[in-house]
């Protein structure tokens, strides 16, 4: 978008991006505010996640999906969905749906149900027939902290499976997965999936700022970063461009 003045700044991709993603959660939020959200944070928006199982009881949905469609950005169906559906043997059935609803994104899980990695990846092969598929890895548990090889090969897995991007798991409250119960980043578990399935297919969820900031730190500003809240849309660009204290090392080098 057209700035004010011009600053020497990381640069951005335009959209459609496949580097640089912000993915936000969406928990249920009225259509409405909605579209009043992306008045402003659209430009900076990719992937749309109707979180959990919302989507499902949002008397907006249709709105909600036509809606972020038409400012570019991928409307996708949360993974504890699919994985109702597939418990339940249902999973085709939810993907018709979501096909007629007029998502273009499925995210594919297994954090919450007993779906092996072999399931799993039947799942994405399936669902990448008629979608971009964002598989996700990591157990919701914190109590279930994979070592970084199992994080690492699964990764690779689901891409050779269809997956487009994997989602490394942190949850909304981003103490689970690759964070520790303190909300530190498990560097080696990063490290590894990065190793084995590259940085451009890693998304990263990252709800608190101090977690996105290290991850722009630690990969530039467009790593892929995701459970975005709609509200942090414009803190988080700050972020990526230098415009915050906490990485203005991008923006303003150190003299020497």
């Amino acid at each position: 978008m057209e700035r004010p003045f011009p600053l020497d700044l990381p640069e951005r991709p335009a959209k459609p991006r496949r580097m640089g993603l912000t993915h936000v959660l969406d928990k249920g939020m009225p259509a409405a505010h909605a579209a009043d959200a992306l008045c402003s944070c659209a430009a900076y928006v990719d992937v749309w996640k109707f979180g959990w199982g919302t989507a499902y009881v949002d008397p907006d949905l249709a709105a909600k999906v036509a809606l972020v469609g038409d400012h570019e950005i991928l409307s996708c169906l949360g993974g504890t969905l699919l994985e109702v559906a597939w418990a339940q043997r249902r999973a085709d059935d939810l993907l018709g749906w979501a096909a007629d609803v007029g998502f273009a994104c499925i995210e594919v899980s297994r954090g919450a149900t007993d779906m092996s990695p072999a399931e799993k990846h039947a799942l994405i092969d399936r669902a990448a027939r008629r979608f971009t598929v964002v598989s996700e890895v990591g157990r919701k548990h914190a109590a279930d902290q994979a070592p970084a090889p199992e994080w690492a090969g699964e990764a690779a897995d689901d891409l050779s499976a269809g997956a487009t991007w994997v989602l490394a798991e942190g949850r909304e409250s981003g103490t689970v997965g690759i964070y520790t119960s303190t909300g530190d980043v498990r560097d080696d578990v990063v490290d590894a999936v990065v190793e084995a399935a590259g940085l451009e297919h890693m998304v990263f969820e990252a709800p608190g700022k101090d977690q996105q900031a290290w991850f722009v730190r630690r990969f530039g500003a467009n790593v892929n970063l995701a459970n975005i809240a709609v509200g942090d849309v414009l803190g988080l660009e700050t972020l990526r461009l230098g415009l915050r204290a906490d990485t203005i090392d991008l923006s303003c080098p150190v003299r020497t």
